[in-house]
């Protein structure tokens, strides 16, 4: 019988252990702030799907803390050329960029190649992007916005 309770207090520091590593997974809700809840839920199924094309094709240079490496792949996270450059950041996503740019008063010139993204997967990424490490965007990328996007 003194087993029992043992066992019981075992299984709940399981479960409520397991529970706490779901909720740090998922997406909080207050990431993207969005009043439609429709659109809330759209832009969180982007949102997963970008992490995931972040983490197939970006990693590598950004990292997957978004700082980058000083001198080289310029920060995602807290990105001044990121919020303040919208338009280029989804044509750098898009087609690839080289050339000098100054991110966070830091000084670039590299090239960050095209990866082959559909418009999909590049609206993903940046949505994703655009909501992590401290960065906030209140309006959703959509595969149109990417569309329109030219050489």
């Amino acid at each position: 019988m003194k087993l029992l309770p043992i066992l019981f207090t075992a299984s709940l520091f399981v479960a409520c252990n397991s529970e706490k590593k779901k909720d740090e997974s998922s997406l909080n809700s207050e990431e993207i702030s969005i009043s439609d809840s429709s659109t809330q839920e759209k832009v969180s199924e982007s949102y997963k799907r970008g992490e995931e094309v972040f983490s197939n094709f970006c990693v590598t240079c950004h990292l997957p803390s978004g700082k980058g490496i000083p001198g080289n792949f310029p920060p995602l996270a807290g990105s001044d050329w990121l919020t303040d450059k919208r338009t280029e950041s989804l044509k750098a996503i898009k087609y690839g960029l080289s050339g000098p740019i100054v991110v966070n008063g830091e000084n670039y010139n590299n090239a960050m190649t095209a990866q082959g993204l559909s418009d999909q997967e590049v609206a993903d990424v940046m949505n994703y992007i655009s909501n992590t490490w401290g960065n906030s965007s209140k309006k959703e990328v959509t595969e149109e916005d990417v569309k329109a996007i030219t050489k």
